[in-house]
């Protein structure tokens, strides 16, 4: 008789157990039902959204210093926060057309947690749509694989390392170290204190607030750097450091220096001291203001450098291979001055070296067919204050201009 009670006590509030975690069936998890209509929350559920879409949550305990790792051969969007709470908390959104046949593992494993998922179906072109929305100790470590998806990271101090292989990585407030990459989108990075990595095979790069060792790359598009230092001032090789293989860059402020090159596309430099590299295949190289040395090389575009202070680091060469170069300095630079324009012909009469501080010039008599194109020289040199750096200018059909200020 206690007995048939009991039964009928569970069975008024409602007392379930489910079990699974595969396309088809619910979670492992409890829940119970009051008469007055609340429903006390699980820690690992499922609610079925609609026969394409199912939402699987997951809880557990995890110790700061650990390790997620998310292996997405499904593919899928990733987003990972970090908040104050020793719990890793886990959303995942699994929808498409396909999305009864993927299967997601969540486990718990000495090294922190893991999650997999995989496609179980027969067809070829099968198609899923599927999110991650985690929460993770603040002080812990990832490593993120997705077949193709965006990667949002923030509030997190570890070490982070992944690939997408398509989506925007957008990185904010984070510590530690990075070694993340995408294979097509946009790269953000922002008020972040790390070292490392960010690349992406097709697509912009954007860093704003960082201090650190961090390396951007791109194989495609315009690198933005807004206000990125390192973080030991002593330690110049880890400079302001960005290769592109098609795209603009833009780098704010350099202030240990700065070591920029791209395959094609403008170079704007607005400050920066130690030194600045500067090389693209094709645009346009301004520094607004350098204290430092200077090297930039354009093989189609103008050169527009302005240095400030007069110290004996500060050697200048640029180049251009077809276009005006201008240099503004102090004037009471010192310096020895050498500068080499050549005009091919039918160009004659067309360019010209003009300089503040009254260099000898001179120009060949003879066409000089030893680079190709027959071309004639007009040549400027000259040693001010008593000749300390090396200023070597050069460029084909521009115009050559020095001033002082």
């Amino acid at each position: 008789m206690k007995k048939l009670v009991m039964i009928a006590v569970i069975l008024a509030l409602g007392f379930s157990v489910s079990f699974a975690i595969d396309g088809s069936s619910l979670t492992r998890g409890i829940s119970f039902m009051f008469p007055f209509g609340y429903t006390a929350p699980a820690k690992n559920s499922i609610e079925k959204k609609n026969d394409d879409e199912r939402v699987v949550e997951k809880e557990f305990k995890a110790s700061k210093g650990k390790t997620l790792t998310i292996n997405l051969k499904t593919g899928g969007g990733i987003v990972v926060k970090g908040w104050d709470k020793d719990l890793v908390n886990i959303k995942a959104t699994i929808g498409g057309r396909d999305a009864k046949d993927l299967k997601f593992d969540f486990n718990e494993v000495e090294q922190g947690v893991e999650i997999n998922s995989k496609y179980t179906g027969d067809k070829e072109g099968w198609s899923s749509d599927c999110d991650l929305v985690i929460m993770v100790p603040d002080k812990f470590n990832l490593s993120l694989y997705s077949m193709g998806g965006a990667v949002s990271l923030s509030n997190i101090e570890g070490r982070m390392t992944g690939k997408t292989m398509g989506g925007a990585l957008t990185l904010d407030h984070l510590k530690g170290y990075l070694e993340l990459k995408t294979m097509g989108g946009a790269v953000t990075l922002t008020s972040s204190n790390v070292d490392g990595r960010v690349e992406t095979m097709g697509g912009p790069v954007m860093m704003e607030d960082v201090t650190g060792g961090v390396k951007g790359h791109t194989m495609s598009g315009k690198v933005d750097f807004s206000n990125v230092n390192n973080k030991n001032a002593e330690d110049i090789k880890d400079e302001v450091k960005i290769t592109s293989m098609g795209g603009g860059i833009n780098v704010n402020a350099a202030p240990l220096g700065a070591d920029v090159s791209t395959m094609g596309g403008e170079i704007k430099i607005n400050s920066a001291k130690k030194y600045v590299k500067a090389k693209t295949m094709g645009g346009n190289i301004t520094i607004l203001d350098v204290d430092g040395s200077v090297n930039a090389h354009t093989m189609g575009g103008d050169v527009e450098v302005n240095m400030t202070g007069t110290g004996d680091d500060r050697d200048v060469k640029l180049t251009s291979m077809s276009g005006d170069v201008t240099l503004e300095i102090p004037a009471d630079f010192s310096m020895n001055v050498k500068v080499k324009l050549a005009y091919t012909e039918g160009r004659e009469g067309k360019y010209k070296i003009e300089s503040d501080f009254g260099l000898s010039q001179d120009e060949s008599k003879e066409w000089d067919g030893d680079e190709g194109t027959p071309r004639k020289y007009i040549t400027g040199t000259g040693s001010f204050n008593g000749g300390k750096n090396s200023v070597v200018i050069e460029t084909i059909n521009g115009n050559v201009l020095i001033k002082k200020h």
